[in-house]
């Protein structure tokens, strides 16, 4: 949620923000009118209130005739309040509507534009020559079965399109992976976390994931919903708390399995495990102040590279456009991994810094120098994800279908340096 004030006192800030995410800029003028509204109602029943009170006083000393017309006027006075009190409830819940269904502002550094009009920060290695090596690559579907790694055929059995079971390799390989991203996380500061996949709508609501996603899955009793990121319930941890920024960012790692319902991507990379409805991931979360946001973003940033470079795969990273960013994010940077049968370059981790959108609809804060309340700034980064496996087994695929495996991951694979295809 943007501040209110800046909201009242500088609208067209916001109105440039919405321009540069290519949307309508009238929900604006929406929210300055509800909030016009909702301060004179306020106002309207302060007065009738107080009115109120003074009132119960002078009733409290009249005798006679004049005790009687006091009598009859505080109860017309106290159906006003009741209607004024209802009225001005009324214009609040109108304006907090309004107010979360309005983006975050956008970094004066993020490139204008939409999906395609990101700008490439930084390439990592170069794409494998397989011509050069005298093989045509295997995706990694096709791998995955060849080393009994990935079923999909008996996930789609029991579950239905878009599930799949990873087993053996498959399962060794990302539980190592995850494991991998924990340790890292855990030797820079972080506290590993396990984390709820079921959380109420008020945290859901809270990240803006329920404003910007129609993806995610929804129980009705009680209303609960399943997570597509442990982001969401390390946001949601300290909602309505005031926390300790005195010894620098507050920061966690989370386990979690995600889902997703991947609504809209019909005929979309339905082959194999690029986009599913289940997966397992490390999310790292931060929690800083606004001043120290942009920097902490980079070392999430950093974090990610790191993770990237010991599964030893060729990425780029980009500065994603405004008109890609999502309801919550002010800034955003993708790493994507270079898979060879697409020839093309897909997204394995995201990072982005909400500056103080989302603790001010979860009420977090912390106490500046002076020991004032300010909100915090949050921030999330992917350090693992099933999705991970893609790139990781066509990148260092062999020409017989077995796999090399990345350095880091062989001490989680029983030491294996190379995963042989079943029955070979």
């Amino acid at each position: 949620m943007i501040d209110a004030k800046l909201l009242r006192e500088n609208p067209d800030v916001v109105r440039a923000a919405l321009t540069k995410r290519g949307e309508s800029t009238d929900l604006v003028d929406q929210i300055l009118v509800a909030d016009s509204e909702r301060r004179s109602s306020i106002s309207a029943f302060e007065a009738l209130r107080a009115e109120q009170k003074t009132l119960g006083k002078q009733v409290a000393q009249a005798k006679g005739d004049d005790r009687t017309a006091l009598l009859e006027r505080t109860k017309t006075l106290a159906a006003d309040v009741k209607a004024n009190e209802a009225a001005a409830n009324e214009a609040g819940n109108r304006f907090d509507e309004l107010a979360k269904a309005l983006p975050n502002l956008v970094s004066d550094e993020a490139p204008v534009g939409g999906e395609d009009d990101f700008v490439v920060v930084e390439e990592v290695g170069k794409p494998r020559d397989f011509a050069a090596e005298g093989f045509e690559p295997r995706d990694h579907l096709e791998l995955g079965e060849l080393l009994g790694a990935i079923d999909m055929e008996r996930g789609a059995k029991i579950s239905g399109s878009r599930f799949y079971f990873l087993k053996g390799a498959g399962m060794l390989l990302q539980l190592g992976m995850l494991q991998l991203a924990v340790q890292q996380a855990v030797e820079n500061g972080f506290t590993p976390m396990i984390t709820p996949t079921l959380v109420k709508p008020e945290v859901m609501g809270g990240t803006g994931y329920l404003s910007a996603h129609d993806d995610v899955y929804r129980l009705d009793e009680p209303e609960l919903y399943l997570t597509g990121t442990s982001e969401v319930a390390l946001a949601g941890y300290h909602m309505d708390e005031i926390i300790d920024l005195s010894n620098g960012p507050v920061r966690y790692a989370g386990w979690s399995s995600c889902y997703r319902k991947e609504a809209g991507s019909h005929g979309k990379d339905t082959r194999g495990i690029i986009r599913v409805h289940q997966f397992d991931k490390v999310e790292m979360f931060s929690y800083c102040s606004l001043d120290e946001a942009a920097a902490e973003h980079q070392r999430l940033l950093g974090w990610e590279k790191e993770m990237l470079d010991k599964m030893e795969l060729c990425y780029r990273v980009i500065d994603t456009a405004t008109g890609d960013l999502g309801i919550s994010a002010y800034r955003k940077f993708d790493c994507e991994a270079w898979v060879p049968t697409q020839g093309r370059y897909r997204e394995l981790t995201s990072t982005s810094n909400c500056m103080d959108f989302q603790a001010r609809r979860l009420n977090i804060r912390h106490r500046d120098a002076d020991g004032k309340t300010q909100p915090v700034a949050t921030l999330n980064g992917t350090l693992a994800t099933t999705r991970w496996i893609v790139a990781i087994l066509e990148t260092h695929q062999l020409a017989d279908g077995s796999v090399r495996v990345p350095t880091a991951l062989r001490p989680f694979l029983g030491g294996r340096e190379v995963l042989e295809p079943v029955g070979k």
